[in-house]
């Protein structure tokens, strides 16, 4: 198996998913040597959550999973990027299709999107 470099950034490494379709980037996270290993397994973008410190598979919660289609590891072997199908149509917790959903316009902030879900309706928080 492949062994990326996870001794820059104290046991991670970055990961931006990607739509394999469109080419949109949906996210950036951060995986270990577990989530690394769980995503090649699995076929499903596994990441680590550096806040809740543990391994979280995207969309269990919310169902808005990603299908691993293609991966890429840059020349470093130190960023992984995830070509994915985004399921469920989102893949920011705040229900957006992507994290980066706001732009930057004038000096401020315009967001691009409508969510695609209700975060409070998901995750019950």
């Amino acid at each position: 198996m492949l062994e990326l470099n996870f001794d820059k950034l104290g046991g991670l490494v970055p990961a931006v998913a990607q739509d394999a379709e469109s080419g949109e980037v949906l996210m950036v996270a951060f995986m270990n040597r577990q989530a690394w290993k769980k995503t090649l397994e699995s076929g499903k973008a596994t990441y680590f959550s550096r806040s809740r410190n543990t391994l979280w598979t995207k969309g269990l919660t919310s169902g808005n999973i990603q299908l691993v289609k293609e991966i890429r590891i840059d020349c470093d072997n130190d960023t992984v990027l995830l070509k994915v199908e985004q399921l469920g149509g989102a893949a920011c917790h705040t229900g957006h299709r992507s994290c980066f959903h706001k732009l930057v316009k004038d000096g401020r902030i315009v967001i691009k999107d409508k969510p695609v879900f209700d975060p409070k309706e998901v995750y019950k928080k």
